[in-house]
């Protein structure tokens, strides 16, 4: 059983800064990919930021240039730093580990909101 505990998510206005943390039961490195998604009421689900094993990131175009996704593979955990924020990122965020299986955190809701 994989645990993921999302942290940091909140109201903040537009231009501003939030940064979202993950927190993995197991070793991160133990996946294939860790990312962050984000879904709006009547929406699907969308990737926003992942980090693959080898390290290497991928971003949706959206959020190219003011989203950042790390990893602190000591403390087994995944970030996004989100900066110069926009009322339309406003979302409920989850972190998603993958595998074999896909493993989902319990979300956190980013409102940006002047």
């Amino acid at each position: 059983q994989v645990q993921l505990v999302e942290s940091g998510g909140g109201l903040v206005q537009p231009g501003g800064s939030l940064r979202l943390s993950c927190a993995a039961s197991r070793s991160i490195l133990s996946f294939y990919a860790m990312g962050w998604y984000r879904q709006a009421p009547g929406k699907q689900r969308e990737l926003v930021a992942r980090i693959i094993r080898s390290g290497r990131t991928e971003y949706v175009d959206s959020v190219k240039g003011r989203f950042t996704i790390s990893r602190d593979n000591a403390k087994n955990t995944v970030d996004l730093q989100m900066n110069s924020l926009k009322p339309e990122d406003t979302h409920v965020y989850y972190c998603n580990a993958a595998d074999s299986g896909s493993y989902w955190g319990q979300g956190t809701q980013v409102t940006v909101s002047s």
